[in-house]
């Protein structure tokens, strides 16, 4: 009879079933596709960049000081675990690698900005001042660089600094304000070898470092002036 049909024909097409929870509920619009699962690894990177930056600065201070601070000491400094540090570096070596080459990155930027267009003798004395700040402030770090790496690693990352004083001199040298009967290199070596020297008297207390620029232009430049017969003819 069509009176037993009618009741079980009306739920079918009218239950909630079809527009229930399945289809408008959590699954489509909960937190999973705007959680913290698409803004977390920026939030890691961030952070990463972060203790990366405190480490290193950390280090060029602490490095500054003692050529021989430990890990641990430099992770206090930083406010950061000794896991965290070596999450990033994983070994002493590779921290100090990171501020030696940050460091010669500083002094370069700082050196390119001297004007070397004018009298080779004159830019020598800027150069000089330029230069002197900065192997007085990162000379413990060099000591430490010594320690750590190889001498082939450590020459690699002076070398863009050591181009911009060969330029110099390559300039002197060619308008006749250097000499140019030695070769340009040993003339470089000189310029860096009497800073470091005087680096070490002002950490031994023999040198006051407010002197020590121009005590090593005035040597510079007795060293890299021509020899009486080669120089131009003084006015009389």
């Amino acid at each position: 009879m069509p009176s037993g049909d009618a009741p079980g024909t009306v739920p079918q097409t009218t239950v909630p079933q079809t527009t229930g929870p399945q289809t408008t509920g959590p699954q489509t619009t909960g937190p999973q596709t705007t959680g913290p699962q698409t803004t977390g690894p920026r939030a890691q990177r961030a952070d990463a960049r972060r203790n990366v930056a405190a480490i290193l600065d950390a280090a060029t201070d602490c490095l500054a000081r003692d050529p021989e601070v430990s890990t641990a000491d430099i992770a206090a400094a930083a406010g950061v675990g000794r896991i965290t540090l070596y999450g990033h570096f994983k070994n002493r070596a590779e921290l100090v690698d990171a501020v030696m080459g940050r460091a010669i990155e500083h002094a370069d930027a700082i050196l390119a900005a001297i004007d070397t267009a004018g009298d080779p003798r004159e830019e020598l004395a800027r150069l000089v001042a330029a230069s002197w700040q900065i192997v007085h402030r990162f000379r413990n770090i060099l000591l430490a660089a010594h320690r750590e790496l190889p001498n082939e690693r450590i020459r690699g990352i002076h070398d863009p600094v050591l181009r911009q004083v060969q330029d110099l001199i390559e300039c002197g040298q060619r308008t006749g304000a250097f000499r140019s009967d030695m070769p340009m290199h040993w003339l470089t070596t000189t310029s860096f070898s009497l800073m470091h020297a005087a680096a070490e008297d002002v950490a031994a207390g023999r040198l006051d470092a407010s002197d020590a620029p121009r005590l090593i232009t005035a040597t510079l430049l007795g060293a890299f002036t021509p020899p009486a017969a080669d120089s131009p003819a003084s006015p009389r």
